[in-house]
């Protein structure tokens, strides 16, 4: 489903949000931190080098991600990757940082999981997560209005598009009654991008994933020539490139040490 080298065409923009919310976790001396879906690694790598003496696991479901992963050159021996669903995963033992960028829009049960997070945390563990929350912009109004016609609603009926964050305030009350204390905040980024049509190129590598995956090469090209000059015409090109907005959310939790 997931195509590593598409992911990675937009890494700086993609890697800055992490840099933002790693840099609020305080951890000083960490035993085991955790990267919930960690997509092609090399952002978990930088977990490794920050904090050499911890085992450092980034987790991801996608087989294409977690093989790219595998192929990063071993900075640190306690670096490592695992295959498997977040909402299935549970834990060894206690973390002391878990991070998750990016990831719980595509899990429905994301409150659940959040609260699971928390909970499996070692006493004074950071929970960190960044969440997309531009559900409400061209590029997405488009997709589901595509997905939802008559052309093409009888192959994605099944399809789920990824669902989008709460409000900063909601992720506070729901880790502060969970006995945490949180820093909540949303920053919305202008990304310049450079290309024919770069907004194409940058959803083809995260909120198109489900619709292509679903349909034989002929027929995502196809709602690719659909979606593409509507993005195009929502997105104009100006002189020096063109300007994505992009909402996030990001939360960082600390459990109570005692």
């Amino acid at each position: 489903m997931w195509d590593p080298a598409q992911y990675l065409q937009f890494s700086d923009e993609r890697s800055r949000p992490f840099f933002e919310l790693a840099s609020r976790v305080q951890a000083a001396d960490p035993g085991l931190v955790i990267d919930l879906g960690c997509g092609p690694g090399q952002l978990t790598a930088t977990l490794a080098d920050r904090w050499p003496a911890a085992a450092v696991i980034g987790i991801d479901s996608s087989p294409e991600m977690i093989e790219a992963a595998r192929q990063l050159p071993a900075s640190s021996g306690q670096l490592s990757f695992l295959l498997a669903d977040v909402r299935d995963w549970r834990p060894g033992q206690a973390p002391d940082v878990i991070i998750s960028n990016a990831l719980l829009q595509w899990v429905p049960e994301q409150q659940e999981l959040i609260l699971r997070c928390a909970s499996a945390l070692a006493p004074g563990g950071w929970l960190a997560l960044q969440v997309p929350a531009n559900f409400d912009q061209p590029a997405h109004a488009i997709l589901r209005e595509l997905a939802g016609s008559p052309r093409w609603r009888p192959l994605l009926a099944d399809v789920e598009l990824n669902r989008q964050a709460a409000d900063p305030a909601g992720y506070l009350d729901l880790l502060g009654r969970h006995g945490c204390a949180v820093d909540a905040w949303e920053t919305t980024y202008l990304h310049v991008l450079q290309g024919e049509n770069p907004v194409l190129d940058w959803y083809s590598g995260t909120g198109l994933r489900p619709v292509l995956s679903a349909l034989e090469p002929a027929m995502a090209a196809e709602f690719l020539a659909d979606y593409g000059p509507r993005v195009a015409a929502a997105y104009p090109r100006a002189p020096y490139g063109t300007v994505l907005p992009f909402r996030r959310v990001f939360v960082v939790a600390r459990r109570q040490a005692g």
